[in-house]
């Protein structure tokens, strides 16, 4: 496709958010950047969501995988949905109960500043990693499609891609990040059903032919059975259960939007409705995968070394102008739907719960917007040099260490009314990770042939959970 085409889609498209971003960040200080003023219409948060969960690593991920590992991911999308169940009906009324800005203000209030601390610190952590894969996935399709043949080098479109975003979110925040979702959202969805009706169309197959062909394809298979694969149903259930509730409800970047919602009943409408559209889009995703797939066998195409540029390479190359244009509109849209809300989030959690400092200035928010820009460029770099699996995998193997710590210290405080030595919390959830890899490195061998996978989130919740037993105060 030529640069100039690529350069100019993606340049009206950035000019349309920073529009919308003028247009939303005219009146408003932290309060309006934090929580959007409360005033967040639901239905408009709920469909801004979807693209923030999806991201750009469902758009070219998930339907990368599905050449290895079928429709197996469906197990986990399956378990989400208990996952977001207990963030609506537990999660959320919490949060609404103590009206919290930041949600690791509750770990104050239960156990101690040293814990509120540690929660806000294993979130900038995660969130750091997770926004800097995401946005590492869309700076590749870039630097194929635009950079590349221009000669500009990866890291000067990475510096463009984070540029981008601080631009349109540093005056607004989550007041400005629940309209451009809604718009990223809308060109995420669309791009995807139009990749479908032209795969369709380059096979000469209706959408009924091209459901019948998927289903009869191996790569349809759903559900595994056997105990000690990766792939077993209930542990991949189970983890998705898991990864929801410690990857969106105890994440400061997906809570935000909730709590900018203007009531819990509202908050409470967008997630069962989100979810219920999540799942829906999620099986969009898998079918397009055995799509690709299929395609790329009828026509002898030489596979891409990565799974994960499978998608690009045949939008881009294969499905015409209107094709490759849907695509960057749609992976632009779906990367920038989860890191935009992601800088935000890190700047809201640092301000509010490391420097304490709801009503910090204007001029030092900025500041600490531009540091958390600077620290992802890095993590893309470092991640571009050493990365050699699918962005997926990598994303959740690392929540299974780093969200694990929260996950143990929001289930302790639930569902234990004992209190602990605050100052020994940051021992344990340091701990808790340690143990975690040491054991998922032995597993087969101390357990029988078991092997670990995403479900290593809810061994190093339960390991955090054990810790803070240990430091309970007697």
């Amino acid at each position: 496709m030529d640069p100039i085409l690529v350069l100019s889609i993606v340049g009206g498209y950035f000019i349309f958010l920073m529009i919308i971003s003028a247009l939303t960040s005219r009146v408003g200080g932290n309060e309006a950047f934090y929580i959007g003023n409360r005033n967040s219409p639901w239905f408009l948060v709920a469909f801004g969501m979807i693209g923030a969960t999806l991201s750009g690593v469902t758009f070219i991920s998930v339907p990368g995988k599905v050449g290895a590992d079928n429709f197996y991911y469906f197990q986990i999308v399956l378990g989400y949905i208990l996952g977001y169940l207990v963030i609506a009906l537990v999660l959320l009324p919490l949060y609404y109960k103590l009206k919290l800005v930041s949600i690791y203000a509750y770990l104050d209030q239960r156990f101690g500043p040293t814990s509120y601390k540690t929660g806000a610190s294993f979130f900038l952590l995660s969130r750091i990693i997770g926004a800097s894969f995401r946005l590492f996935l869309v700076a590749i399709v870039l630097k194929k499609s635009l950079f590349d043949p221009i000669g500009v080098p990866f890291w000067v479109s990475v510096v463009i891609t984070i540029a981008l975003i601080w631009a349109y979110t540093f005056r607004g925040g989550i007041k400005t990040i629940v309209w451009t979702d809604t718009l990223q959202t809308f060109f995420m969805i669309t791009s995807v059903l139009v990749t479908i009706f032209l795969i369709g169309d380059k096979m000469d197959k209706s959408l009924s032919e091209l459901t019948t062909l998927i289903i009869e394809s191996d790569y349809s298979k759903a559900f595994n059975w056997e105990f000690k694969e990766k792939a077993y149903f209930w542990k991949n259930f189970l983890a998705g259960a898991f990864i929801t509730i410690a990857m969106t409800g105890l994440d400061q970047d997906m809570m935000q939007k909730n709590l900018s919602c203007r009531n819990l009943k509202d908050a409470q409408k967008n997630m069962f409705s989100f979810t219920a559209v999540l799942v829906v889009i999620n099986i969009i995703f898998l079918s397009l995968g055995a799509l690709l797939y299929l395609y790329s066998n009828s026509i002898d195409m030489t596979m891409p070394e990565r799974a994960d540029l499978l998608f690009p390479t045949i939008a881009l190359e294969h499905l015409g102008l209107f094709g490759g244009i849907m695509f960057l509109l749609g992976i632009t849209a779906a990367a920038y739907s989860s890191a935009d809300s992601a800088l935000t989030a890190l700047t809201t959690s640092f301000c509010v719960d490391i420097l304490d400092n709801k009503d910090i200035s204007k001029k030092r928010r900025n500041l600490v917007h531009l540091l958390f820009s600077c620290i992802i460029f890095i993590v893309i770099m470092v991640f571009e040099a050493i990365n050699d699996q699918s962005v997926i995998d990598a994303i959740f193997q690392i929540a299974g260490y780093t969200y694990g710590p929260l996950l143990g210290l929001y289930s302790f405080g639930l569902f234990s009314k004992k209190d602990v030595h605050d100052p020994y919390v940051p021992w344990v959830a340091v701990a808790s990770p340690i143990l975690t890899y040491i054991i998922n490195a032995n597993s087969e061998a101390w357990l029988f042939g078991y092997k670990f996978n995403f479900e290593l989130l809810i061994l190093n919740g339960a390991i955090t959970f054990l810790g803070l037993w240990l430091i309970r105060k007697k």
